[in-house]
């Protein structure tokens, strides 16, 4: 038996990739983005014949939607690396800026949002885990990410991703 919860939120971003991108990429530039997240009981579960759920969608999804609409929302992804950080930290230290290891592409949000969402899961003591997370850059173009985020990223890698506040950076 698999049974999943899924719920998606829109936002706009604005990034830069500067570690060999194409011209285009390097630019400062926006999308509209769009995010979903699966998530499963951590184990096997039953309807119990009068709730019949495996956890209420307002608490699976209420930290994960206010950290999308107050913070990733119009947020300007840079890597750490980035030369631009630092003259956006000095220039404009009001901008809401989120802070990746590396280029913030698509792959590696995917891979981050996963993390966090789980993060979120279990500060709140919900019985879930997160099992997909599609992060979708334009119309036409997605990423899935399914498995274990500390497979997917460098190793010694910390950041705002394993926690579960409010962070960005």
């Amino acid at each position: 038996m698999s049974l999943a919860l899924r719920f998606t939120r829109r936002f706009c971003m604005a990034h830069r990739l500067a570690s060999g991108a194409s011209a285009k990429c390097a630019t400062p530039h926006g999308h509209n983005e769009q995010v979903s997240v699966e998530l499963e009981p951590k184990a096997p579960a039953t309807l119990d014949g009068a709730k019949n759920m495996v956890a209420e969608f307002a608490a699976a999804k209420r930290r994960w939607h206010r950290w999308i609409d107050e913070r990733v929302d119009h947020a300007l992804q840079l890597g750490a690396e980035d030369p631009f950080l630092a003259v956006v930290r000095e220039r404009f230290p009001e901008w809401n800026v989120m802070v990746t290891p590396g280029d913030p592409t698509t792959e590696l949000l995917a891979v981050l949002f996963m993390a966090k969402c789980q993060a979120f899961l279990d500060a709140e003591g919900l019985p879930l885990r997160c099992r997909r997370v599609t992060l979708q850059e334009t119309p036409t173009n997605a990423v899935v990410f399914e498995g274990d985020p500390r497979e997917a990223l460098p190793t010694g890698l910390d950041g705002w991703w394993w926690r579960a506040d409010e962070s960005i950076a």
